[in-house]
């Protein structure tokens, strides 16, 4: 007998199915400036950090993971992102990019749980942290990563009183994104060593060619807020002449400076018309 599409749902079920339940993490990372007193004291170092925070609750009680929760089922994953990261955290990002979703079976001790990663950069100005109810501390860690002789990459993040190490090897690269597994950690809960490091080739990967900087970055900046970023991700240092040559046809100036006293006012700019932003959220 046939039966129209009011009819089967009718009688449809989703209890006969199973049904995983749905986090999303945040993998918020932000750049730093201190003063080099090796050199001279004008000169700032950059830093790349990373927001993690410390679990109030088991599993994992008081070790350090990423930004995260459960999806409702009133809102979107990036809703749901977003939503995690201002409760745990009171950051706001201005964008987030999709890093990929972590669904191995037994990643999480609680069950069938499978994770869709974002991340994010915090500009240094937004950077104070609160953290909620649910979360012990919240915390910027300066990040250090690298792929030693054997060719392991290994993941260092150090902050005020503790360091993290995880040294994980690369499972596989598939449609520009890097998978990797965990084969020691300490102190990251979960499987947030994977996902930190896939998503610092993704954003390394994306900073070759200023797009994903750009979504990051308010609609005016500066060029040197630009440059710091790019130079910060990638691990490079650029000549500010060569720089701006590079970024001419991607930026436009506008007639605003920056304000704030203690500094020199600076020229903004914003990105060309023509260039998509993507993944844009305000």
């Amino acid at each position: 007998m046939d039966i129209n599409e009011a009819q089967f749902l009718s009688s449809y079920s989703m209890e006969d199915y199973d049904r995983p339940s749905v986090t999303t993490d945040v993998v918020a990372f932000t750049v730093r400036s201190e003063e080099d007193e090796s050199w001279r004291k004008d000169s700032k170092e950059n830093r790349l950090s990373v927001l993690l925070i410390q679990r109030g609750e088991h599993p994992f009680l008081n070790h350090w993971a990423l930004p995260g929760g459960f999806l409702r089922m009133d809102e979107t994953l990036e809703e749901c992102a977003l939503r995690e990261i201002t409760e745990e955290a009171g950051v706001t990002p201005v964008s987030i990019m999709p890093v990929g979703t972590f669904s191995a079976c037994d990643r999480d001790p609680r069950g069938r749980i499978i994770s869709i990663a974002f991340t994010t950069i915090i500009s240094e100005e937004s950077a104070r942290i609160m953290a909620s109810d649910d979360a012990v501390d919240a915390k910027w860690f300066d990040v250090f990563y690298e792929q030693n002789e054997k060719g392991i990459h290994v993941l260092r993040l150090i902050g005020d009183s503790v360091t993290l190490e995880a040294e994980l090897a690369i499972k596989n690269r598939q449609f520009g994104r890097t998978a990797f597994e965990i084969n020691n950690n300490t102190g990251l809960a979960f499987d947030h060593a994977a996902i930190l490091a896939s998503a610092l080739e993704c954003l390394r990967d994306k900073a070759e060619s200023f797009e994903a900087i750009f979504d990051f970055l308010p609609e005016k900046f500066t060029l040197t807020a630009l440059q710091k970023v790019q130079e910060t991700i990638l691990n490079v240092s650029l000549l500010p002449a060569n720089f701006r040559r590079k970024i001419a046809d991607y930026v436009v100036e506008t007639d605003e400076y920056t304000t704030g006293a203690g500094h020199r006012p600076a020229k903004l700019y914003r990105r060309k018309e023509g260039k998509n932003r993507a993944n844009r959220l305000t």
